[in-house]
């Protein structure tokens, strides 16, 4: 077994079936996994956050994961955020402005939890009061449903990990010039919206993201994370879910996906895509 930091290659068995009555042909190949290993998330000295995630890009994972959760509004809002003290990959520790840690006293004193696929969302409630926080998207955008189909097309050229594991979720977010603002894979799709988020925030571009395209389907709260970046338009490469629709018209947001090569359905927020250019 051959180690790299994001991905491990296993020998595996690969088998054929062949015609009624023979035996099934086997080889032994080299079959390339994404990594996965635990990541902590520190502010202020107190564990905050354990997810599972792809080994790299830690800083703006941890970035776009505070702006996600509401701890930071900008980069302005991190004092120092770096690795742990001991250089340990899998540990970034934040500390907090005392101006932001002033507004967001109660969201740290939330007990530690573990990310695996959602952050733990609890009924109806916490979902109308994310939509008190979280201020609804500007109508000032358009884009031409041609230059869609181009950005969608994007995404999987930059991906890489996809490609030889299988095995990754991507986000790769643009301007309103469609330039490639941000791109990150990851075996979560949260966290990979988290690190190009993250990757946009701390590179002092995030005001210019206008278009994000993901790999995996939009939820409930790659929905909230993208509001909170104030980015209008969510393309998907599968259906949204009901509650991500729901979130979506409340914050003033454009779903759509493609189900053919040239053919998009737009959820809502049909306003902001051009389909006639006359």
């Amino acid at each position: 077994m051959s180690q790299k930091k994001d991905t491990t290659v296993y020998k595996a068995l690969q088998c054929r079936q062949e015609s009624l009555g023979n035996k099934p042909r086997e080889e032994t190949i080299s079959l390339e996994l994404i990594g996965e290993e635990p990541f902590l998330i520190n502010i202020d000295e107190k564990p905050y956050s354990v997810v599972m995630r792809t080994p790299g890009e830690e800083i703006f994972h941890a970035a776009g994961f505070c702006l996600g959760e509401g701890i930071a509004g900008s980069s302005d809002d991190f004092k120092t955020i770096g690795y742990d003290k001991d250089l340990d990959p899998n540990i970034i520790d934040i500390w907090l402005t005392a101006e932001r840690k002033e507004k967001i006293h109660d969201i740290l004193e939330r007990k530690i939890f573990v990310s695996q696929t959602s952050c733990g969302i609890c009924g109806k409630e916490m979902v109308r009061d994310l939509y008190q926080k979280i201020t609804p998207a500007k109508d000032s955008f358009t884009v031409e449903i041609g230059s869609i189909f181009d950005c969608i097309n994007k995404l999987s050229e930059n991906q890489n990990y996809y490609q030889s594991t299988r095995g990754s979720h991507a986000a790769i977010i643009f301007d309103s010039q469609l330039e490639k603002l941000s791109f990150a894979e990851d075996v979560g799709r949260h966290n990979a919206l988290d690190k190009a988020i993250g990757k946009a925030l701390m590179n002092r571009q995030l005001s210019k993201a206008k278009i994000l395209v993901l790999s995996s389907r939009i939820s409930y709260e790659l929905i909230q994370k993208s509001a909170r970046a104030q980015i209008p338009v969510m393309i998907s490469n599968s259906r949204p879910t009901a509650l991500a629709v729901e979130m979506g018209k409340r914050l003033n947001m454009t779903l759509a996906f493609p189900v053919k090569e040239s053919e998009l359905i737009i959820v809502c927020g049909k306003e902001r895509i051009i389909r006639d250019k006359s």
